[in-house]
């Protein structure tokens, strides 16, 4: 028994061991790699403020439910506050909400609609006039993700804002 008890607590102690290592918080980058975090990435440097690849990569256009819902939650109010800010600042563009969803049991092209409208609607409180936008319902069409797996639908639950230089109501 003593010997068993011995041999469990060896393997114990090289499991520990490998774990410790594969955890490792060394710095094994090559010498000539940078070890900083906010090193410009190439193709990226000509990025102007202002422009769509701008509000794409510094403020970010999707805005996500949780099942079922087209109420905001306080991510989304985040992300919409973001919005507001940097279309206030640029006051040119014009902005697509496309709603989706991918929701079972739900008249989805309706709750895609509700999102869009409510992500219209948040926008126009804060400040962005309602003639600068448009919201659509798309239900189903244009998934993320064609999937079973909920943590994969959930991708599918949204409204991307589009900018647009006029309007669009396809």
């Amino acid at each position: 028994m003593n010997r068993m008890i011995a041999n469990t607590r060896r393997l114990l102690a090289a499991g520990l061991l490998v774990l410790a290592a594969s955890c490792s918080t060394s710095n094994t980058l090559a010498p000539s790699t940078p070890d900083i975090t906010n090193t410009e990435v190439a193709g990226f440097q000509n990025v102007q403020p202002g422009s769509e690849e701008d509000f794409i990569l510094n403020v970010g256009r999707r805005t996500y439910f949780t099942q079922g819902s087209a109420a905001l939650d306080s991510v989304a109010k985040a992300t919409l506050d973001t919005q507001i800010a940097w279309l206030a600042k640029h006051p040119r563009w014009l902005l697509k909400l496309q709603g989706f969803a991918d929701d079972p049991g739900a008249s989805e092209t309706a709750l895609s609609q509700q999102r869009a409208d409510a992500v219209m609607d948040y926008l126009a409180a804060g400040g962005i006039d309602r003639n600068r936008m448009w919201a659509k319902g798309y239900g189903k069409d244009r998934l993320v993700r064609d999937c079973p797996d909920t943590a994969c639908r959930s991708q599918n639950r949204r409204v991307v804002s589009n900018l647009r230089d006029e309007r669009d109501e396809t």
